[in-house]
């Protein structure tokens, strides 16, 4: 039986470009990059090369480029770091009731320690509100942390007028970027961006290498203490394969292909929705099918079946879907996300699915999902008239 892969939120597989690069690199650029002689120095070199191809994709400087081990990292030391290098100036800081848990745990960790942090509320799309930004925003207020697109419900925040709103203020502003690089157009100047999170294994690179960008006056101690690798901010031999895949990775997404894809997906979903209409199944979206979101995540309420029986028996029909974030999905604790847009007694934080797509997907593959879903919906619903 083939397995159809639609948990691309999740992880993507890498691609046969990044493979070859990483393979290569392994066998043959091996030297710690740290080092004087010739293989080091052709490590860094390497490094060195990918970190300038990374730095071109958010227009940033390749000297404000960290490589990390992922998003979780970067999201850490940009919250954690931020709070302990400006505790001084002040203890409040703001983020969104749907970030990803690298963020909200380190800010419920930052809270026992007597931060003060305001979580904004969004909307049934999953939207916050810039005037409710403005209203939290006040003189103790070091760092506002806002991701740029959702990774559950897909929704695409208000970066460029955020980062304006803040570029007088004395919060340094960060967005977690993980789900959102590689399909949206970033640019860490043009939107006023001090801080900036990614990871490779979202955009068919490898896992365990991500870079946070960190703007040029930004300053603050490594989380990862050590050596003096990445010009003493994190400390760890530097994963030179890895950090090369990472590049090739976004070499192959042009800003030509990045529309594309965003497209492509938003058919994606139409298709699917219009196929469950159309086989009487009863669903509504959590969230909404725009060109405005990130159309890579398709968040869909089937009503009256709950996410185990459905994730269950597509898994055993071999479809990989999500109930929600990959990183919580193990939880029995409900969708923050969902809870968040509608509330702890809606029906739909127990009977919804996060399908998401990724570059290898077909419409063979979303046929056999909504054939799936329709029999999957069937067979219980029967069960039920006959009890």
């Amino acid at each position: 039986m083939k397995e159809i892969y639609l948990d691309n939120a999740a992880t993507t597989r890498v691609s046969d470009e990044v493979y070859a690069e990483l393979m290569d690199k392994y066998k043959n650029v091996y030297g710690n990059a740290s080092t004087l002689y010739g293989l080091g120095r052709q490590a860094r070199e390497v490094m060195e090369s990918s970190r300038e191809t990374i730095a071109k994709s958010i227009n940033a400087n390749p000297d404000d480029i960290i490589f990390t081990s992922g998003g979780s990292e970067s999201d850490n030391t940009a919250v954690m770091q931020t709070a302990i290098a400006r505790k001084s100036l002040g203890n409040h800081i703001i983020t969104t009731a749907i970030e990803h848990e690298a963020i909200l745990k380190p800010a419920a960790a930052l809270e026992k320690m007597g931060f003060r942090i305001t979580y904004l509320p969004v909307d049934e799309y999953g939207n916050i509100s810039l005037d409710d930004l403005k209203a939290a925003l006040d003189d103790e207020t070091i760092l506002v942390s806002i991701m740029t697109g959702n990774n559950e419900v897909g929704s695409i925040m208000p970066i460029h007028e955020i980062g304006e709103l803040l570029k007088d203020h004395q919060a340094w502003f960060h967005t977690d970027a993980v789900q959102a690089y590689g399909l949206l157009d970033i640019d860490v100047k043009r939107d006023h961006i001090d801080l900036l999170s990614t990871s490779a294994h979202k955009i068919n690179g490898p896992k365990m290498i991500g870079f946070l960008y960190k703007r040029n006056g930004i300053n603050f101690p490594p989380l990862i203490k050590g050596g003096d690798q990445e010009t003493k901010r994190r400390a760890g031999t530097e994963n030179v394969p890895a950090i090369a895949g990472f590049a090739k990775a976004v070499e192959t997404i042009t800003p030509e292909e990045k529309a594309h894809r965003q497209e492509k997906y938003l058919k994606f979903k139409k298709y699917i929705a219009d196929k469950l209409t159309a086989n009487g199944i009863d669903f509504e979206v959590n969230g909404r099918i725009t060109e405005d979101n990130l159309n890579h995540v398709f968040n869909i309420w089937i009503k009256g079946i709950s996410t185990y029986v459905l994730q269950t028996n597509l898994d055993l029909a071999g479809i990989a879907v999500s109930g929600g974030s990959a990183c919580t999905a193990g939880s029995i604790e409900p969708s923050h996300v969902l809870v968040a847009m509608y509330g702890k007694d809606s029906p739909r934080i127990s009977e919804s699915l996060r399908v998401s797509f990724g570059r290898y997907n077909t419409y063979e593959d979303l046929d056999k999902l909504v054939d799936s879903i329709t029999q999957i919906v069937t067979r219980i619903k029967s069960k039920e008239v006959k009890s």
